[in-house]
């Protein structure tokens, strides 16, 4: 046996290689997924701008099986480009920022958490954030050209096509269970990078069919030092010039974030946006004391039964316990945060044998509870990160729906208050909050005041500085106190706790109070400081604005619409993705061009099968988008849940294989029918249908509506395939027209989630338009043959 050669047959040898390349290429791209957001800050302004760049790469790799060039070669130097890039990013983002326009957080349509503190002179010089976008979409699409050509070469050699397909989704199954292995041990991102690299390291230097020139030293050195850079990149921490303290800094990797974690400030940033910092109850900071001196000096008694919703560090658990409250419940849906709290805090809120801490989705944690809270808070709930990238939805989003403050009320006793604070940057968002409560709590029931003090909100003013505070519930006792004393005023230079003076009844003397009016509430020269606050009007939006909603839950985005900062990103992901494909199309060659060796025409790109599997990935991505957000709002937006999602949506896909490997399918219309049956009954029934039902009922019938579609669907995709001339072709196709699926998904930000099954329903449709001719066109080979170029 030569010493390239494996101990396999070659039969093994193939189908070994076809799972393997599956698999790493599903680990890579969920790989990415995670790593460049957390670098490159404004690749989370864009839905799956990485998921798309990797789904372009497989396609147009596999529409380049048949060329002699091999590009997996390039790989590890097209991955170094790509995360150096991403470090010299993050290195300049403090200078960089200045430069870029994330469309006009100034007066937004959509609010994008990170942006709003930089001041930009754009009238200078701007660089449009799709333009960055653009830029790393096709420098990770080419670095996943060659592992997708590798697949496409792949599934040709294997004669039968089904098998192939169930080759290739049984190694994308063990993708997705090792990285989730990966998010649940929490380990390093390098860790990530090192076992993609011992994969391809396979295809380079073990395969049996590796073109690579093993006995030429330079070229396998190349590649095991590109290799080793990639890792090396991957386990880079920039130091950056804006924190000369930087190196003091522990990164983290939680299934959610890249957390970076000061010990000399106790602060914590994720995904390179700053997030909270501990601080101490017995620091003069107000804010999270607010609601239980509120509470008591309008003369209720102590809250006893608390729930914290975002519990992070442990700030307002600490608040709580101070307080004198008799239980605590703390919901925190990231583990890590939550280790760092527990050891950091300087409180040590969550040794409290009173405090019960869950790690959960606070609204899953609402739903699965039927205890009474005295106050419920939703403590500064903001994830600043998307909940998949499938999605434009974030992990906090359906908890600011109004089902969601509907769940609330009905956990609070019937003298609960309900309190949501944040910095919510824009006067409009502050405005559908408020009429979010009353809607669920009652017109007028809602109070809100601002942190400094703002006697009005108007919608059409940016709020980035102000800490506002949402009370709803029993709120007729501080109504009260407000309208006899109108101002409360605490004092600076000290901690505010249960022994502080009623702010209703203490005023500082005259000098001092017209000192603190000049300036905004606050003096900070006197030596007894002292700021006041009152309730603020919330001006109402002209026009009115549309609450959130289970179906529509877009807390940040101003109304039903594409923003255009999407519809640019679309635009210049959809061209660079037209062009590679235009570029790497296989040709065909005539008749007489097989003698001549000339007249190389482009393949018919929308020849009637491929319409049908280009129509087929489209749709089957909206369909995978809507078993993904489903699911989150049923069972909770954590990374389990995703993962359990996607594992789910590929067993499906094996059942149905297996149903086309045992079954003659000779008509294909009863699946259509049952795939557009399966897919009208999901856009007439609402997300939220199966909520609050026994779990008995909720999982099988939850299940049977989301997992229907993907059952007909995968047999009308098996039956096709498996039958085609050109697997990889066929496949390079499909997951082209899964990337224009994953570009449709922002239409769910004008109609709902619900209905984004009405848009599959058409790409459905047109993938049936192909279908009668498929027979004619599966039979074309005999007339031509796919070829390669050098």
């Amino acid at each position: 046996m030569p010493n390239n050669e494996t101990p396999l047959s070659p039969k093994s040898r193939d189908g070994f290689e076809l799972f393997l390349i599956s698999l790493i290429i599903l680990f890579m791209e969920l790989a990415a997924i995670r790593w460049f957001p957390a670098h490159v800050l404004y690749l989370t302004f864009f839905t799956n701008v990485v998921l798309l760049a990797s789904f372009l790469g497989m396609s147009v790799g596999c529409l380049a099986a048949s060329r002699r060039r091999n590009y997996l070669r390039w790989t590890p130097l097209l991955l170094v480009i790509a995360l150096a890039a991403a470090h010299a990013v993050e290195i300049s983002s403090g200078s960089f920022m200045k430069f870029v326009d994330v469309g006009n957080q100034a007066s937004p349509q959509q609010v994008y958490f990170g942006t709003e503190y930089h001041s930009q002179d754009l009238s200078h010089y701007a660089i449009p954030i799709e333009a960055l976008c653009g830029f790393f979409f096709i420098v990770i699409a080419l670095a996943f050209l060659g592992p997708g050509q590798e697949l496409g070469r792949a599934l040709k050699r294997w004669p039968n096509r089904v098998q192939a397909y169930t080759l290739n989704i049984g190694g994308s199954i063990v993708g997705i269970a090792l990285f989730g292995l990966c998010s649940w041990l929490e380990i390093p991102a390098y860790w990530w990078f090192f076992l993609g690299a011992v994969g391809l390291g396979y295809f380079y230097f073990i395969s049996s069919r590796s073109s690579f020139p093993r006995r030429q030293f330079g070229w396998g050195s190349a590649l095991v030092g590109l290799l080793m850079v990639v890792v090396w990149l991957a386990a880079f921490t920039p130091i950056h010039d804006q924190h000369p303290d930087q190196r003091e800094t522990q990164e983290f990797w939680s299934p959610y974030y890249r957390i970076d974690f000061k010990q000399a400030d106790l602060s914590l940033s994720v995904n390179l946006i700053y997030h909270q910092q501990m601080v101490s109850r017995n620091e003069n900071f107000p804010a999270y004391a607010v609601p239980h001196l509120l509470n008591r000096d309008a003369g209720r008694p102590p809250f006893a039964d608390v729930l914290i919703i975002g519990a992070g560090s442990g700030n307002d658990v600490s608040r709580a316990v101070q307080w004198n409250a008799k239980h605590v419940d703390a919901v925190e849906i990231d583990p890590a945060i939550y280790r760092l709290g527990r050891a950091f805090h300087p409180d040590r809120p969550y040794q409290d044998e009173r405090v019960q801490i869950y790690l959960d989705d606070g609204r899953n944690f609402l739903r699965s509870s039927d205890r009474k809270y005295d106050l419920i808070v939703y403590a500064l709930v903001d994830s600043l990160v998307l909940h998949s990238g499938y999605s434009n939805i974030r992990l906090e989003s359906f908890l600011f729906t109004q089902q969601a403050f509907a769940d609330v009320r009905r956990h609070l006793k019937p003298n609960g208050t309900f309190v949501i604070y944040n910095y919510f940057r824009q006067g409009w968002l502050a405005a559908r909050l408020q009429k979010s409560l009353d809607d669920v709590f009652g017109a007028g029931n809602s109070l809100v005041l601002t942190l400094p003090y703002r006697t009005t909100i108007e919608p059409e003013k940016a709020t980035f500085g102000d800490f506002t505070i949402f009370f709803a519930g029993a709120t007729s006792a501080l109504r009260d106190a407000f309208a006899l004393r109108p101002d409360y005023w605490l004092r600076d230079d000290e901690a505010p706790g249960p022994s502080s003076p009623n702010g209703f009844q203490q005023q500082p003397g005259a000098d001092a109070l017209h000192i603190a009016e000049q300036t905004a509430g606050r003096d900070p020269a006197s030596p007894s400081q002292w700021h006041h606050f009152g309730l603020a009007k919330v001006l109402p939006v002209e026009g009115g604005l549309r609450t959130p909603t289970d179906d529509w839950p877009f807390l940040y985005l101003r109304k039903p619409m594409i923003p255009t900062l999407s519809w640019r990103g679309i635009l210049i992901m959809g061209g660079l993705g037209m062009l590679l494909i235009l570029v790497f199309m296989p040709r065909r060659k005539t008749r007489a061009a097989h003698a001549a060796e000339r007249d190389v025409l482009p393949v018919r790109f929308l020849s009637p099968l491929n319409v049908q599997f280009f129509f087929l990935g489209a749709g089957f991505m909206l369909v995978e988008t809507k078993a993904v957000v489903t699911m989150a709002l049923l069972f909770g937006s954590t990374w389990v849940v995703n993962s359990v999602v996607f594992l789910a949506v590929l067993m499906m896909i094996l059942l149905a294989n297996f149903w086309a490997l045992r079954v003659r399918l000779e008509r294909l219309w009863p699946y259509y029918a049952g795939l557009f049956a399966t897919l009208a009954l999901n856009a007439m029934v609402p997300l939220n249908f199966f909520l609050g039902m026994n779990r008995s009922i909720q999982v099988p019938g939850a299940c049977l509506l989301v997992f229907a579609p993907i059952i007909f669907a995968g047999v009308v995709f098996a039956a096709t395939f498996k039958r085609t001339r050109h697997p990889d072709l066929a496949f390079g196709v499909n997951i082209a027209g899964a990337m224009v699926g994953g570009l449709a998904e922002y239409s769910s930000m004008l109609l709902g989630f619900q209905y984004v099954a009405l848009v599959a329903i058409l790409f459905y449709a047109l993938s049936a338009v192909g279908l009668r001719n498929a027979d004619e066109v599966l039979d074309a080979g005999s007339s031509g043959s796919i070829v390669g170029e050098a």
